[in-house]
């Protein structure tokens, strides 16, 4: 399973927040952390600017699983190192919703020839704090919806198979076929047969970025 976090870092000082997603294994361990590459508009007030050494998939018991959060599905260079690193269910949380974006999930689905579960927030009025003074600017009841939510599960092959759940809570449920998965790439595998690295090629800084170095100097240094 996986869940969004805050996360901060121990190296350094310690004072910068991610928006990150936790792989969590059957055990309860956690077994592999995303963090999200760039917050979008008013987010970077809060968290900082992820880097390449989380952008991998992570091996489980039943798939190996990626995370694309939120907007980063809309970065092709991000979901292109996912799919390289072999991404067989990608993960998309996200506080987006409606058609276009079903549309975007359906795309990425038959793109990477992967499952795709997308997750996003049902919310009332209701459920927003009374000191938030945006509240009343939405006006209707505290039962009216606030967020429609939209979670939804889409195949392989660009199919909804669960989904999406709109003004209602609930959780979406989908069998994930292995077969299915090996069967849509004999014709489109973005990342095999359907490549050109004589062309094109991308290059993925997957280190740790440190904001000291330390070298030692020679005797003339």
């Amino acid at each position: 399973m996986g869940i969004g976090i805050n996360e901060r870092l121990s190296r350094g000082a310690g004072g910068t927040l991610y928006n990150s997603y936790a792989m969590i294994g059957a055990s309860g361990a956690v077994i592999g952390v995303r963090r999200k590459l760039i917050p979008t508009a008013p987010e970077r007030m809060v968290w900082g600017m992820g880097d390449g050494s989380t952008l991998r998939t992570t091996q489980t018991d039943v798939a190996c699983v990626g995370c694309l959060i939120c907007w980063e599905n809309y970065m092709p260079l991000t979901r292109y190192a996912l799919y390289a690193d072999g991404a067989e269910v990608i993960l998309s949380p996200t506080w987006d919703e409606g058609e276009v974006w079903q549309a975007t999930m359906r795309h990425i689905a038959k793109e990477a020839r992967a499952y795709v579960v997308s997750c996003s927030p049902a919310m009332r009025v209701g459920d927003i704090p009374e000191r938030f003074a945006f509240r009343s600017a939405l006006g209707g009841g505290e039962e009216e919806w606030f967020k429609s939510g939209g979670s939804m599960i889409v195949d392989p092959t660009g199919a909804i198979v669960a989904g999406p759940l709109n003004d209602d809570e609930g959780i979406v449920y989908a069998e994930c076929e292995p077969e299915v998965l090996r069967g849509q790439k004999w014709n489109l595998d973005v990342c095999g047969h359907y490549a050109r690295p004589d062309l094109f090629r991308l290059v993925v800084d997957r280190s740790e970025p440190r904001a000291v170095v330390e070298a030692e100097l020679g005797s003339d240094g």
